[in-house]
């Protein structure tokens, strides 16, 4: 016993001295008013507004600048939650993001945007509340850094009791309040201007009722004397916190029945009435609405266009006039962040309602639409599918991929464009090349199809279905793509957001497309597995290119053996080409695209790489596929009966599956025998 007695003392020491004391004092700083002073001073930054800090904190986590499709656009770091290990990072929405900062910074600025609700839509499990909530957590732990500190203050003064006896009280500002506010209004502009000359000092508005009624009563008790009444004042520092509910609030509707308006402005403590007296004294009310509660910082309104009509009135003033009224009270100004969000249905329903024009005149609509970027779509399941979360089953390889894809495809817009389908398409938004296609074509392409990505197959509604195939019995400890796609196609009947059998039909055709897709890759990928050499694929890329550019520019081509100049290699350049059909009188337009191609990537200081340009890379790896097809004859892996010498090239072939590209035995071996199975039907030449 008292061997364990000294293990937990030392383990309570051990716990002690892990816990960092200095970051605690500075955390949870106090002083007098006059040290608050000397604090703006220093750093006019404290007292910034709500929209400032927000948009300071966003810009702290860093940017990068990219162009896609000759759009030049931003990413915001603090969007990826690096911090946090990704775990509510958001993928692929880059534009809608920067659309949501922008307005921010207007915000800041402080050009009219300020006095706006910002509503973001769109349609079920397109990261709205994802959003929300990482502007919250990051609010939250900036507040708890010195560039993101902010200060209120506590009053501290002796109170008479109804009996007579006098008892020191501390009361702390229930909103949270900018100390500044203390200076009479009538003063501020020559104070601020002596204590910050090249800073603009932000405070605006009265105390809130509470602080109000102390401050008034401490003035007359010293006749005026201002100086005497701030000994009275205490400012610390705020630390921002959801869970304490401290300048962080939520609000969520409920039924029209247990919906109170007294929830976002708070509400009379009937048990402080004995205490004060009356019911109009503001001690005797608790400022503990979602609106009081969330000033200095930023409350979600979740749905927010479910809010009883009374609700949205408090809305309407908070956000024009940044003021809210409490019961009984006048109206107190507040200084916060209102954000809301809300789906398709319910903003139709606001469009429709001419009574709620006051709400959409105040209101900044962001749409944030479903991803339509595979490879960022793939991001969002990589997260929670993947090696280190899924244990005792392995995820074949393409099986997240082949899932996203489908998604993605159920929110494109069917293309205008004749002969380009809706894979296509994915392709070209995905940052693969297309003959006839340029960037700006792409751009056009999404120019066109205003709606794109605010319809379609949820997020959510896959990671269900690849959920239900790792717990399949199917799936003998690997999961592939098929088993994945035939759960999407099954749940397809019970969808509770598919309206009609014509929508159903069109997903099951766009997971035919998918399927197809798979076969093409996977048969690609087992040709790569048997050429194998990417070294040599460089190589004869390489030979491709300086044969097309010395053709195209009627130049000779420098022997790489002998050093001699000759003529460009036709019968090698057919030989590419043909793999991918293109035809004799074909022959030059092509070879036109492909230094068109190396040409427009050099304007842009990029580098050709034919991984990029799909139909060329295929048409490498079919060469190169074919030059070596008689080493090993896939469709003895059909049969019965196979020799030890193919058995043993086989056997390489799978070797090189697992370890290049993350197959395991089962999904290796099941993996050629379906392409071996396509060979052995005449689907494809081997």
């Amino acid at each position: 016993m008292a061997e364990t007695s000294q293990s937990i003392t030392r383990l309570v020491s051990k716990i002690a001295s892990m816990h960092d004391r200095d970051k605690y004092e500075e955390q949870h700083w106090e002083g007098s008013f006059e040290d608050y002073l000397d604090l703006v001073a220093k750093n006019p930054k404290v007292t910034r507004t709500s929209f400032q800090r927000l948009y300071d904190m966003i810009l702290s986590h860093g940017k990068t600048e990219y162009v896609d499709s000759k759009k030049k656009l931003v990413r915001y770091h603090f969007f990826q939650d690096e911090l946090d290990g990704g775990k509510d990072g958001v993928y692929g929405l880059d534009v809608p993001l920067m659309k949501l900062v922008n307005v921010l910074r207007s915000a800041a600025h402080g050009y009219g945007t300020e006095k706006r609700v910002i509503l973001l839509h769109g349609p079920v499990g397109s990261s709205k509340s994802t959003i929300v909530r990482l502007l919250k957590k990051g609010l939250e732990r900036y507040s708890k850094t010195p560039e993101g500190a902010l200060y209120t203050f506590t009053w501290r003064f002796d109170r008479k009791r109804l009996d007579g006896t006098t008892v020191e009280e501390v009361m702390p500002c229930p909103m949270h309040e900018e100390p500044l506010r203390l200076v009479p209004e009538s003063l501020r502009a020559s104070v601020f201007a002596e204590i910050s000359k090249d800073s603009h000092i932000p405070v605006e508005g009265d105390l809130c009722p509470a602080c109000r009624f102390v401050y008034r009563d401490l003035m007359e008790t010293y006749r005026g004397d201002w100086a005497k009444v701030m000994d009275h004042v205490n400012v610390r520092r705020l630390i921002l916190s959801e869970k304490d509910r401290v300048g962080i609030g939520t609000f969520q509707p409920k039924d029209e029945k247990n919906q109170d308006s007294t929830e976002l402005t708070g509400d009379i403590n009937y048990r402080k009435i004995a205490e004060y007296g009356s019911d109009s004294d503001p001690r005797a009310f608790n400022f503990d609405g979602e609106f009081n509660i969330a000033n200095r910082g930023i409350v979600e309104f979740i749905e927010v266009l479910k809010l009883d009509v009374a609700f949205l009135y408090d809305l309407l003033g908070a956000s024009q006039e940044h003021k809210i009224k409490p019961k009984k009270f006048p109206q107190t100004d507040i200084d916060e962040v209102i954000i809301g969000h809300t789906n398709e249905a319910e903003y139709k329903k606001l469009l429709n309602n001419e009574f709620m024009e006051a709400l959409r005149d105040r209101t900044v609509k962001i749409d944030i639409p479903y991803i339509t970027k595979l490879s960022e779509e793939v991001r969002i399941y990589e997260k929670d599918y993947n090696s280190d979360k899924i244990r005792g089953k392995h995820i074949a390889p393409h099986t997240v991929e082949m899932a996203a894809m489908w998604a993605v495809l159920t929110r494109l817009e069917e293309p205008t464009k004749p002969n380009l389908t809706r894979m296509q398409k994915l392709k070209l938004y995905n940052g693969k090349t297309l003959p006839g296609f340029t960037e700006d074509n792409i751009k056009e392409l999404r120019k066109t199809a205003e709606r794109e990505g605010m319809e379609g197959i949820s997020p959510r509604y896959v990671q269900d279905k690849i959920s239900n195939a790792l717990v399949s019995e199917k799936g003998e400890g690997c999961i592939n793509p098929f088993l994945v796609l035939n759960e999407l196609e099954a749940g397809l009947k019970t969808h509770s957001l598919i309206s009609n059998e014509e929508q159903r039909k069109e997903y099951r055709e766009l997971l035919a497309a998918v399927k197809q897709e798979y076969e093409d890759v996977v048969k690609n990928q087992v040709q790569r597995a048997i050429s194998a050499d990417e070294e040599a694929i460089e190589k004869l890329c390489a030979n491709y290119i300086d044969n097309v550019k010395a053709y195209t520019q009627k130049e000779k081509v420098k022997n790489r053996y002998t050093g001699e100049y000759e003529e460009p290699d036709e019968r090698l350049m057919r030989s590419i080409e043909e793999k991918i059909e293109i035809g004799d009188s074909r022959k030059d337009d092509f070879r036109r695209e492909i230094m068109n191609y190396i040409g427009a990537l050099a304007v842009d200081g990029r580098t050709f790489n034919f991984r990029t340009n799909e139909r060329l890379h295929k048409a490498l790896e079919l060469k190169m596929f074919e030059d070596q097809k008689d080493s090993i004859k896939l469709k003895h892996l059909v049969s019965s009966v196979v020799d030890k010498d193919t058995q043993e090239k086989i056997d390489v072939v799978k070797k090189r599956l697992i370890e290049t590209y993350g197959y395991c035995d089962i999904c290796a071996t099941d993996v050629l025998n379906f392409v071996a199975s396509i060979f052995a039907r005449g689907d494809t030449k081997e």
